[in-house]
C-alpha cells in the first residue's frame, strides 16, 4: 500500500510518498481500516519536524482518519463494512491503518467520511477545552487565538453552544468574516490591532475568563494580560514555536492566574469520555448546530502541499488528504 512518511525529519520537502507493507491480519481487539479521508493537523507538523519524538524511522504521520472496516480481530465490536473514524492513532497518512477497536467511533449515516475526518481530532479538542478544561458557562467570556483555523472555528462554535461570549483573533479581514459567520461575538484583527487593548475594551477593562491559545510563542505572554484575576490560560499548541520556561511567580503577579497545557489523550482515555465527546459532535453535525468548514482536499501524494499551506497560515478551516 501507499503511505506518506517523514525521512529525514525536517521541512515539508522531506515527506515521501512510498510503498509500505500491507497491514497484517488484525490482532485481537484491532481492526484494519481502508481510509477514505485523512485529517491534517499541526501535530503532524510537530512529528515531521522532530519537535515531537517518534520511536520509528521513517516517521509515520497522521493522527486522524475515517473509512471502512475491512478486517476485524477477535473481540473487535465492528463488522466488515462498518463506517468508522478515529483520532490519536498515528499512521493515518496511508491507504490502510490498523487501529485499536476501542478507539474507533461509528460514523452516523448522515455524516460523511470527510466531515468525520475533519471533526474527530480537532472537534474533540474543542470539546474538552470548552466543556472540561475550562467548562464555559453563560455569562463567561473567552478569547480564542487562531480563530479561523480548523480547531479555532470549532472552538468558537462549541463555546457558543456552551453559552459563552466569544472573542477571536485572526490575521485578515477574510478570516474575520469567516469567524463571524461561525458565531464569534467579536473579532480582533491582530495584524492591525493590539489584541490586549482590544480585549480590555471589549470586556470593560475586566479581561476574559479564559484564553484558548494554540499559537504559543508569539501570543502567550500578552495573553496573560487579557485575563481577569483568577482567569485560566489554556496553552494547547505552539504553531509559532514553544513558549519556553515560565516562572510560576508570574502567574501571581498577573492576578493569581491558572495555567494548563492539556492534551487530547488525557481527555479521551476513558471510553465513556471518548464516546461522550464524539457523540456530542456527531449529534451537533446532524442537527446543524455544528458546521465543519473544509477548505481543501489534497491527494495523499500531495501531503507536502497541505503542510506548506498549513504552516504558511494560508488556510481557514480544515485540510484533508484523500488516498
Amino acid at each position: 500500500m501507499k503511505a506518506v512518511v517523514a525521512e529525514p525529519l525536517g521541512g515539508p520537502e522531506n515527506l515521501k510518498y512510498i510503498d509500505v507493507p500491507d497491514p497484517e491480519p488484525p490482532a485481537p481487539g484491532q481492526a484494519v481500516i481502508q481510509l477514505e479521508a485523512i485529517g491534517v493537523n499541526f501535530i503532524d507538523v510537530y512529528f515531521r519536524s522532530g519537535l515531537y519524538k517518534a520511536p520509528e524511522t521513517p516517521v509515520r504521520l497522521g493522527n486522524e482518519g475515517a473509512g471502512i472496516v475491512v478486517a476485524a480481530g477477535e473481540g473487535a465490536p465492528f463488522e466488515k463494512g462498518a463506517r468508522v473514524a478515529y483520532a490519536m492513532a498515528r499512521g493515518s497518512y496511508a491507504e490502510y491503518a490498523t487501529v485499536a477497536a476501542a478507539s474507533l467511533l461509528p460514523i452516523p449515516d448522515d455524516v460523511s467520511f470527510e466531515q468525520a475526518a475533519a471533526v474527530v481530532l480537532q472537534g474533540m479538542t474543542a470539546h474538552y477545552l470548552t466543556h472540561s478544561t475550562f467548562a464555559l458557562k453563560p455569562g463567561q467570556t473567552c478569547l480564542i487565538h487562531a480563530a479561523a483555523g480548523g480547531a479555532g472555528l470549532l472552538i468558537v462554535q462549541l463555546a457558543k453552544i456552551a453559552g459563552a461570549t466569544v472573542i477571536g483573533t485572526v490575521s485578515t479581514e477574510a478570516k474575520a468574516s469567516m469567524v463571524r459567520q461561525h458565531g464569534a461575538d467579536h473579532v480582533i484583527l491582530y495584524t492591525h490591532q493590539d489584541f490586549v487593548e482590544e480585549t480590555k475594551k471589549l470586556t470593560g477593562g475586566k479581561g476574559v475568563d479564559v484564553v484558548y491559545d494554540s499559537v504559543g510563542s508569539t501570543t502567550f505572554h500578552k495573553s496573560l494580560d487579557c485575563l481577569k484575576p483568577r482567569g485560566m490560560m489554556v496553552s494547547f499548541g505552539q504553531s509559532s514555536g514553544p513558549v519556553g520556561p515560565i516562572d510560576p511567580l508570574l502567574l501571581t503577579q498577573k492576578g493569581s492566574l491558572f495555567l494548563t497545557r492539556p492534551s487530547l489523550a488525557q481527555y479521551v482515555s476513558d471510553p465513556a469520555e471518548l464516546h461522550w465527546r464524539a457523540n456530542d459532535l456527531f449529534r451537533w453535525l446532524e442537527t446543524g448546530q455544528l458546521k465543519v468548514h473544509i477548505q481543501q482536499v489534497y491527494a495523499l501524494s500531495d501531503a507536502a502541499s497541505a503542510h506548506r499551506d498549513l504552516e504558511g497560515r494560508k488556510t481557514t478551516g480544515k485540510l484533508l488528504l484523500r488516498p
